[in-house]
């Protein structure tokens, strides 16, 4: 028979609820083994009125807490209750070794966030509560209010969590994309930076082209300006020495 996954909460054996395979001429399903088959217990002994409402309110209370568990398997549906048994000092040490046993099975962490470790520790709860329910019912449901708060505290922080990364994958991309754009923007800069000296080269290239023609020029014009000068000194003196001979008289 197929069971469900285990767990660290103690179940009754699973009752068999819907049959719609062919008998077998043994009057048993076909494909089940007589180790499989559900036998009628042995009904128990009457009991008092209170006894039986008390004993009926808690199986109530535990299966609202702990409800059913259900699973098909052909089409066989198949129904297991939780236990009603009261535990002893041995089911508590148990369930510490169980727990301790799965913990290492699932290869759950010591710290930090696991869902492995928050399962367990959660079915562990909820067998204690079932325990706790059994002796007094009201004390269970307080005890299932707080593992409730607890749930939802713990939902919350996982939400704000995933918000929270989230909100950083989503600052990162922006990261990135400010990162490629500011990236492109210094290429062009350089590009640009590289364009503007060429720039300057070729002025300057320019300008010192014009410097050295306005000296060439200069110098041309200081060069004939001379020559003017030293022409007209010499046709002045000329004209002087003529001056003078003209005015001195001839003895």
């Amino acid at each position: 028979m197929i069971t469900p996954d285990e767990s660290l909460v103690k179940y009754d054996n699973p009752v068999l609820i819907k049959n719609t395979d062919r008998k077998s001429p043994t009057g048993w399903p076909l494909g089940v083994s007589p180790q499989q088959r559900i036998s009628n217990p042995v009904p128990p002994p009457p009991k008092s009125k209170s006894a039986s409402a008390d004993a009926s309110k808690r199986e109530e209370i535990l299966n609202s807490i702990l409800p059913p568990r259900e699973w098909m398997e052909g089409n066989q549906l198949w129904m297991q209750h939780v236990s009603s048994a009261p535990c002893t000092r041995v089911d508590i040490i148990r369930l510490e070794e169980q727990l301790n046993i799965k913990l290492q099975q699932w290869l759950a962490r010591e710290t930090g966030i696991c869902p492995a470790r928050r399962t367990l520790f959660s079915q562990c709860f909820d067998e204690l509560i079932r325990q706790v329910t059994i002796n007094c019912a009201e004390r269970g449901l307080l005890l299932l209010r707080v593992s409730d708060e607890i749930q939802l505290t713990i939902d919350a922080y996982q939400t704000l969590y995933e918000s929270s990364v989230a909100f950083g994958k989503r600052k990162s991309l922006q990261t990135g994309h400010g990162k490629a754009d500011m990236e492109k923007t210094i290429c062009d800069l350089e590009e640009e930076k590289k364009d503007l000296k060429k720039q300057l080269t070729e002025q300057r290239a320019i300008s010192e082209a014009f410097k050295n023609r306005a000296n060439e020029k200069r110098q041309l014009g200081e060069k004939k300006h001379s020559e003017e000068i030293e022409s007209r000194k010499r046709a002045n003196q000329q004209l002087k020495n003529q001056l003078e001979n003209i005015l001195t008289p001839e003895h």
